[in-house]
């Protein structure tokens, strides 16, 4: 490729337009991709991710769907045997649960009950995630729910070329995957390679920042806010290793496992909830992999075990700097919110 033509296919695009575009181009390489979903072609999704999509591909291959979440996976599943790519979209987070039964019943296991002889190439698009002043089923984070089904992949992605890359590979796949977008993150701009060629899978976790002291492992819309607080936690002398996970299912234990053999410290966030989260899971392996070299107790940095809340009280539910800095200073062994505060009379 010439320098010229390399030069034209980078642009600024947001996350949102980023996966406007990794859905055109999958479309056009691919006359088997077909994108369904709730008033995703006149409308163009209700955060216009799909805008324009259906002008130029035509009503067959963007569908509008009915407002049925089994309906359109189940649809799904009857295109993928008849050999095509269906790339679903569920409006919001809390939406996919009339789905559930199909996508874990049926998406997650045709491969294995049938011997290997039918693949489920499917996508599901997931926008998820608070932080947008909504409420309870649409501001959920309900990715733990699949990643502990087998036969299903789950990644998820932090910033624009992310956005390209991995939802192009996500299509491509001869597996299931869903695919949780950010939805705070929708309008995060960013240099997008539209010709990249990634250079590891969407199932590798990748390292943002190097550290020595500890290791913050992220996914999703909290990869920018782990990123501000190890920014932070540097002016006060400690260094922190933030990881991407990008991928929920395969993760990425060795890359996680090789950063806290360095930094003899955890500490894991997301916006779901703390019990059965994807942070316990990888705090329960990573201790069963690292027990000799961890300093102090794996810390999780999560949303409450409550309903989500009301938008006016979301500030106080979802993980933020200060919270995540608090788990540093509780790793590291300082005061912190939990410590015992002594007054001597």
């Amino acid at each position: 490729m010439t320098e010229q033509a390399t030069a034209g296919a980078v642009r600024t695009l947001t996350l949102s337009k980023s996966i406007n575009e990794g859905l055109r181009r999958a479309l056009t390489d691919d006359d088997k991709v077909v994108v369904m979903g709730e008033d995703i072609g006149e409308l163009g999704g209700v955060f216009r991710v799909t805008d324009g999509l259906k002008a130029e591909f035509g009503p067959q291959r963007v569908i509008d769907t009915p407002l049925a979440e089994a309906g359109i996976i189940g649809t799904a599943v009857g295109l993928a045997y008849r050999g095509y790519r269906p790339v679903c979209e569920i409006q919001f987070d809390g939406f996919i649960y009339p789905g559930f039964d199909q996508i874990v019943a049926q998406v997650a296991k045709l491969h294995a009950r049938t011997n290997g002889d039918v693949r489920m190439p499917i996508t599901i698009r997931v926008p998820f995630g608070g932080g947008i002043g909504s409420v309870e089923h649409h501001s959920e984070s309900p990715e733990a729910y699949f990643a502990h089904t087998a036969g299903l992949r789950v990644v998820t992605c932090s910033n624009p070329q992310d956005a390209y890359s991995m939802l192009r590979e996500a299509i491509a796949s001869d597996d299931p995957v869903l695919f949780f977008e950010p939805k705070r993150r929708y309008w995060t701009k960013g240099e997008v390679d539209l010709e990249h060629v990634p250079d590891q899978s969407m199932e590798r976790a990748r390292v943002l920042t190097s550290g020595t002291d500890i290791t913050l492992v992220a996914y999703g819309p909290l990869v920018p806010t782990a990123l501000d607080a190890a920014a932070a936690a540097s002016e006060d002398g400690i260094s922190v290793e933030v990881i991407d996970l990008r991928s929920l299912q395969p993760v990425d234990f060795d890359a996680v496992a090789a950063s806290v053999r360095v930094t003899g410290r955890l500490i894991v966030t997301h916006e779901a909830q703390r019990f059965g989260g994807m942070g316990a899971e990888i705090s329960a392996t990573i201790t069963e992999r690292c027990f000799e070299f961890l300093e102090s107790a794996p810390e999780r940095v999560t949303g409450f075990d409550t309903p989500y809340p009301p938008a006016a009280f979301e500030d106080h539910f979802l993980p933020d700097m200060d919270r995540i800095l608090d788990a540093v200073d509780r790793s590291m062994g300082r005061r912190n919110s939990l410590s015992e505060w002594r007054f001597d009379g």
